[in-house]
């Protein structure tokens, strides 16, 4: 059973309708759930390689945006009965379908870089201590 969402974002013309740019961003919205979304378009991934590519994620952040996108129905969670527990993560078929999304933000996000490179100086010396 799905339970309702009481969105953070408004301001769509037609309010009884809603907005579906606002159906988007409450799902894919927030730090995270596009940047797991774009690792999970290349393949399976465990949760220690979800980590590693999210460099600055907590364990616990993983978790949430995890299963809420799993509740979305966007992730499955195929969970191994076997010693230590093994569980991989990967895009569903509706999960796939935010590809074309995550990619042209992708491409806006590298201009928009290139565009303003004095925003991100200290992304590249941040990355280097990593």
């Amino acid at each position: 059973m799905t339970e309702e969402r009481k969105s953070k974002y408004s301001g769509c013309e037609n309010e009884a309708e809603g907005c579906p740019v606002e159906y988007t961003l409450e799902i894919i919205g927030g730090k995270w759930k596009g940047v797991l979304l774009y690792h999970l378009f290349e393949g399976t991934k465990r949760f220690g390689e979800l980590t590693r590519l999210c460099s600055g994620i907590t364990q616990r952040m993983l978790t949430l945006q995890l299963r809420e996108l799993e509740q979305d129905g966007l992730v499955h969670r195929e969970v191994y009965q076997q010693v230590p527990p093994k569980v991989e993560y990967s895009l569903t078929e509706y999960g796939r379908t935010l590809e074309p999304i995550i990619m042209s933000m992708k491409v806006w996000g590298e201009r928009h870089k290139r565009k303003n490179p004095d925003m991100y100086a200290g992304e590249k010396r941040s990355m280097e201590t990593v």
